[in-house]
């Protein structure tokens, strides 16, 4: 069997690390060094391969090489198969797959490496997790031009033992260069830093935003030997944003390396180029938002007191124009539809940012969309700004709304404005559309109004990437408002040359690019089949200690994912449909004289032993799952429906037929 050039090559240097690897040269030396003594001492003749050959293969060496020497499968093949077929033997180890990464010899490369941390201090009475046990973990995300990474998690410890490395291309923005490869002086000009995230991971899935860095990478590129090391200071989040929470070691290194570095006074200079021009517009966006802000006020005292947001703080304290948190943002082919966009959005988890003592007061924290999605929940700031993103991103004409609620709490929306002039309110926490139709407050009494079924109150400004309005109508309460957003008297506009300057892409190095959604890593299939077993496991353990036994009726089951399916596509479209296909189904599934119980429910996780307790507290479903009488048989279904990010919507049904006894 005659091989390539390149295979051939590649089997000889596997061959030649496994010799190294198991010292191979040492030992014939011993052989040799033994045979001379032994077979060449009387008579001093001549010793051939043949001799040496076989006092290897005596004293086993050459069994031992073949044995440890395991061949690389062919990674494409491998990928190939959708599942892995089972062995049909047991072996002792799995041979390691040599990953590839297909890397285009004529672009350029940064290669990031973080090598381990440090100094993670509220980690430091952390005991070493053992063999097996589940343990917090930390997860690195990146983002760089539209490229994001995750790292492999690893357990929470003063000194995280992270050891992953990235590689992010650098490509060019304009057309027609994208294919040339960049050099220094285009890559000096290149101000989109690497946003770096660390989120933690409890041992019961909860998840916590530990901090947030834009790393500048170009350091590297006055690197005299094209690698640098830095130590990253990682500070926390909200109210300990002062604070240090750990380090970060990582590596910087250029692929292929750079013909000619640059001085680090060129790159030192160009950094101070970029803060200040950056500083001098956020200064002047500053001047000119007290201006609007004071002729604001002169039309009407009262405006004081309404909710009108021009900055926000981030994750890190960094206050932002709100502006610059929206961006029109294309999910590719994650999701089809802006009402598909709202469901998403709403099964992304609500947590308000922790508070530190009481008083009931909101901690302000406007997340970046990489803190949002890496953690996977936020405020209903973060889901507005993601849901008119979305919606911008599908040629809606969408605004953020902030306002309040039913008891003053402040809150925030999405709004889109109709080519007809139909104000639609979104609410991106639970996905429902509502239809605005304003009450004018000068008809008669006796005037039929329409009754708002939304549940907001009052509406201080609305927002979007390009514009921004503040509410100066006399009443700021939502139903007697006029969206009519061309009239001043109405809606007091910004300058939109004042908002680009500072929040378009690339105005300013203090405003993080948006980074791509990413396509959900859940097999919901097999979680759903997952869930379902845990579940009959807590239920039959839970009638157990009540002494009932349980028996499970598997067509019935079956029988409930219509209606889950339909209760899903409700949520998404707004239309119900199939629920007359379940009826039938149900009534022939269940005997004359058998009474049929069922109870839906839904959630955002994935927590087997957190659902059960929820659907405890039920007094409906806790009736079902304790029930009792004559030939009672039992059934659950779980569907689990993935969308980007890997966030889910899980829908559960618990359901009992029994024999009815009067």
């Amino acid at each position: 069997m005659s091989l390539p050039p390149e295979k051939a090559s590649e089997l000889k240097q596997i061959i030649h690390q496994q010799l190294l690897k198991m010292d191979v040269h040492g030992r014939i030396r011993e052989v040799l060094a033994e045979t001379i003594r032994e077979e060449l001492a009387p008579e001093h003749q001549q010793l051939s391969t043949e001799d040496l050959i076989r006092a290897l293969r005596q004293r086993g060496i050459i069994d031992d090489v073949m044995k440890e020497l395991k061949f690389v499968a062919d990674v494409n093949e491998m990928e190939r198969t959708s599942a892995p077929k089972p062995s049909t033997h047991f072996v002792d180890r799995e041979p390691p797959v040599l990953k590839k990464t297909n890397i285009d010899p004529t672009r350029r490369y940064l290669y990031l490496q973080v090598l381990g941390g440090k100094a993670f201090l509220e980690h430091l009475q952390e005991p070493e997790p053992l063999p097996g046990q589940i343990c917090s973990t930390f997860t690195l995300c990146l983002h760089f031009r539209n490229q994001r990474f995750r790292s492999k998690p690893v357990p929470c410890a003063c000194e995280p033992d992270f050891q992953d490395g990235f590689l992010l291309e650098i490509h060019k923005d304009s057309l027609g260069d994208g294919s040339k490869m960049v050099d220094a002086t285009t890559m000096l000009s290149i101000c989109d830093p690497v946003h770096m995230v660390l989120i933690k991971t409890d041992t019961f899935g909860e998840t916590t935003l530990v901090a947030s860095y834009f790393l500048e990478w170009r350091s590297v590129l006055a690197a005299e030997s094209g690698i640098t090391n830095v130590a990253v200071e990682l500070l926390g989040v909200g109210t300990e944003s002062k604070v240090s929470v750990g380090v970060l070691n990582i590596r910087l290194e250029m692929y292929p390396p750079l013909n000619k570095t640059l001085s680090s006074e060129i790159t030192s200079t160009q950094f101070t180029l970029e803060r200040q021009k950056t500083a001098e517009k956020e200064r002047l966006f500053l001047v000119y938002a007290k201006q609007w802000w004071r002729e604001y006020l002169q039309i009407r005292p009262t405006h004081n007191a309404r909710l009108v947001k021009i900055f926000a703080q981030d994750e890190n304290g960094v206050n932002r124009p709100v502006c610059s948190f929206v961006r029109p943002l294309r999910a590719g082919r994650l999701l089809d539809t802006p009402r598909q966009a709202a469901r998403f959005v709403s099964v992304l988890g609500h947590e308000r940012a922790p508070v530190i003592g009481g008083g009931g007061g909101k901690q302000e924290q406007w997340c970046t969309l990489l803190a949002f999605l890496g953690r996977n929940k936020g405020d209903c700031e973060d889901h507005a700004n993601l849901l008119c993103s979305l919606l911008l991103g599908f040629g809606l004409e969408a605004f953020v709304c902030v306002g309040t609620k039913a008891k003053g709490v402040p809150h925030t929306w999405v709004m889109t404005c109709g080519s007809d002039g139909t104000i639609t309110f979104w609410e991106s926490l639970t996905g429902h559309r509502y239809i605005h139709r304003p009450i004018n407050p000068d008809d008669p009494p006796l005037a039929e109004q329409p009754k708002p079924l939304y549940p907001y109150r009052t509406i201080g400004c609305i927002f979007n990437h390009e514009k921004f309005f503040g509410n100066c109508q006399p009443s700021d309460a939502v139903e007697v408002c006029v969206f009519d957003l061309h009239d001043e008297s109405k809606w007091k506009p910004m300058s939109g040359e004042a908002i680009k300057s500072v929040c378009a892409p690339g105005a300013t190095s203090s405003v993080p690019p948006f980074p791509p959604l990413c396509a959900s890593t859940v097999d919901a299939a097999v979680t759903s089949n997952e869930m379902e077993v845990q579940l009959r496991i807590l239920v039959s353990e839970h009638r157990k200690d009540l002494g009932f036994s349980t028996v499970w009726d598997d067509q019935l089951s079956y029988l409930l994912s219509q209606a889950l399916a339909a209760y899903e596509l409700e949520r998404t479209t707004g239309v119900s449909a199939g629920n007359e296909e379940f009826q039938d189904a149900v009534r022939r599934a269940v005997p004359d004289g058998h009474t049929f119980k069922g109870f839906p429910i839904h959630f955002v996780h994935r927590n087997a032993r957190r659902v059960f307790a929820t659907c405890l507290r039920s007094p409906f479903c806790e009736e079902i799952i304790c029930c009792r009488g004559d030939q009672v048989r039992l059934a659950v279904r779980v569907r689990v429906f993935a969308y980007p990010e890997s966030a889910c919507a899980v829908w559960i049904m618990f359901a009992c037929k029994y024999r009815s006894v009067l």
